[in-house]
């Protein structure tokens, strides 16, 4: 049996989201939505641990760099999809989303390769992450306690302005190079 290395311990959590993404896709497309709640949970439990474990004890690697957001992205967009074609939520939300998405990456890319700037996350746009987590809880809730279906748009209305408000935000500090 291979040893386990402690100090990738944040790296094997976020392998852990990556391989939970198709799991959680398949389980809303059979309507298995309260398994797939405790996995889509746990699966944003072990990115809040695996940052907190790589920042405090300093194991922070190129890897769990590039992985971790993808990760998130990844498990966001997939669940999103999977509560698309299940028509718990509309497409407009996932477009919005991809527009958004890929003019970060396209952005990022383009500092990156003239090595002008790294962008770390802020505040906003993990506010907005919460958002989309809340949005999202509640729409896999909501077919097992429809009363709270009505709320979801709203949830979700509420999660998209505040990613185009750190989209904003992002776009201001690239702009005005306020980088801490």
């Amino acid at each position: 049996m291979p040893k386990i290395n402690i100090k990738q311990i944040p790296n094997y959590l976020t392998v852990l989201r990556l391989i939970l993404i198709p799991i959680i896709f398949y389980l809303i497309l059979t309507k298995h939505y309260t398994i797939a709640f405790i996995l889509f949970s746990t699966a944003n439990i072990t990115d809040i641990l695996d940052g907190y474990i790589a920042r405090k004890y300093n194991l922070i690697t190129d890897w769990g760099k590039l992985m971790d957001p993808l990760a998130d992205k990844l498990t966001q967009i997939s669940t999103i999809s999977a509560l698309i074609i299940k028509h718990i939520i509309p497409f407009w939300i996932l477009a919005i989303i991809t527009v958004k998405e890929l003019l970060m990456i396209t952005v990022a890319f383009t500092l990156y390769k003239k090595e002008i700037v790294t962008v770390h996350s802020k505040w906003y746009g993990k506010v907005a992450t919460i958002l989309f987590f809340i949005a999202i809880v509640f729409s896999l809730l909501s077919e097992s306690f429809t009363e709270i279906s009505g709320l979801i748009i709203y949830l979700f209305y509420i999660a998209i302005a505040m990613t185009l408000f750190s989209s904003v935000m992002y776009a201001k500090n690239i702009v005005c190079k306020d980088f801490e």
